[in-house]
């Protein structure tokens, strides 16, 4: 007797695409095969639809505490599932940062009951929490400590080689971090013009982003940690990554792989602002190509709303980031419709790579034994992304407008179905994610 029963479906797992039933028990995957007649409690009907496993985005600011009227972990969250995403990690930089104990019990207390998918938030390196951030990386529903080494949106920085080796001597985790020269983007700020979107990459240039993760790299070499870069956005720092497998993992975004400069600022001014900069094509070129080599090991969204009020300020005076969570599935699977990615690869870079890099638990596969976790599309859909489906309390999207094929049509989250067909059907089901790391009792 199975829980749940997804019947007739594509499903795509380490045993290689193909048609299967998927049974489901206690919130976990039970049998895979031909179950046809097998006895369930109910049944998702998946005939003509792909059954991949729950993508997690590993990289969203939901901007609760402290800036809930851009966004909040209610809205956030539902966005995510309504996008096809089962899980997230977010991100330290809200007010006050998560950097303490007691910043993380607040967001593990403010989660319970109001996230719709499953979740994990960052710890936030400070100078002044380094001594603190090896019992903090190891805390229930910890992904791991993030730390700026450029400032972008918040308070948080860490830009000086003592404390960036301090830290990264401090733990035992895979680091995160935000690889952009703090240093050179202070000598650099006049060069972001008034009015004018389009020097954001001028300011934030190739350099600042290469110069940042050559430094960072070296130092996670001296102290022995691992490290994860995220949003790389230049050709110049692929070589460096590439020579720094052992301990490093990179990860991109899809605005970074579909969006490029000029054309971007020409046509969305502020609204194309993020950190690191969306670059011209030749960029993003050399990013489909590390994509296709296997030296991009994972990508997240970088959910990072700000309200239209914000973003129609005069530039610099504008915030940087766009939101990302609801629009990542249907983006990349239009990309995989378009040849750029195979459907193998879409699921390692966001599920099995993440759960790989971070080492989380029994998720990120669909194999017996593992949390039933799912994301079900329809990749023959065509549907224009329109800012009126976006959950964001921030109302819009980059990709407004554009017509994607592949869309999500349902959310299954430990063998519970919270999404189906653009709805929200089983609200506040989000539990803490577990990592393999911290599985153990902290002594």
């Amino acid at each position: 007797m199975f829980d749940l029963l997804i019947s007739g479906g594509t499903v795509v797992s380490p045993m290689g695409t193909g048609g299967a039933d998927v049974g489901i028990r206690g919130g976990k995957i039970a049998a895979i095969g031909s179950l046809s007649g097998a006895p369930a409690a109910e049944t998702y009907g998946a005939r003509g639809l792909h059954v991949l496993p729950g993508v997690i985005d590993t990289q969203v600011h939901f901007r609760e505490p402290g800036n809930e009227h851009k966004e909040d972990l209610e809205s956030g969250s539902r966005g995510a599932v309504l996008g096809g995403v089962t899980a997230v990690f977010e991100m330290p930089n809200t007010h006050p940062p998560t950097t303490t104990r007691l910043a993380l019990n607040d967001k593990l207390a403010r989660a319970r009951g109001r996230m719709h998918c499953d979740y994990a938030f960052f710890v936030g390196a400070t100078p002044q929490n380094i001594g603190a951030l090896g019992e903090l990386e190891r805390a229930p529903g910890v992904a791991g400590v993030k730390a700026f080494l450029g400032s972008s949106t918040g308070t948080l920085l860490l830009d000086e080689d003592e404390a960036i080796l301090g830290a990264l001597r401090g733990g035992h985790r895979r680091m995160a971090v935000h690889s952009e020269d703090e240093a050179r983007l202070r000598e650099r700020k006049t060069l972001a013009e008034s009015g004018k979107p389009q020097t954001h990459p001028v300011w934030r240039d190739v350099e600042t982003a290469r110069r940042s993760t050559e430094r960072v790299l070296a130092l996670a070499r001296r102290a022995g940690r691992r490290l994860h870069v995220l949003h790389v956005t230049t050709a110049e720092e692929l070589p460096l990554l590439a020579g720094a497998r052992d301990i490093a993992t990179a990860e991109t975004t899809p605005q970074h792989l579909t969006l490029a400069a000029p054309e971007c600022y020409e046509r969305l001014g502020t609204y194309a602002q993020m950190n690191p900069p969306i670059r011209d094509a030749t960029h993003r070129d050399a990013l489909w190509r590390a994509v296709r080599e296997g030296l991009i090991d994972v990508i997240g969204s970088d959910h990072a709303p700000h309200t239209r009020a914000e973003k129609d300020k005069t530039y610099p005076e504008t915030p940087s980031g766009m939101p990302g969570v609801q629009t990542l599935v249907t983006i990349l699977l239009d990309h995989v419709n378009a040849g750029r990615l195979s459907l193998s690869r879409f699921v390692d870079l966001t599920s099995e790579g993440a759960a790989r890099i971070y080492g989380i638990a029994a998720k990120g596969r669909i194999v017996e034994g593992y949390d039933a976790d799912f994301t079900v599309v329809d990749l023959q859909a065509k549907r224009h992304i329109e800012n009126s489906w976006i959950a964001s309390k921030s109302g819009w999207t980059p990709f407004d407008g554009m017509e994607t094929t592949g869309w999500p049509v349902a959310t299954i989250i430990r063998g519970q179905i919270v999404m189906r067909d653009g709805a929200v059907v089983l609200p506040g089901r989000g539990a803490p994610v577990r990592f393999l790391e911290t599985l153990a009792p902290v002594t």
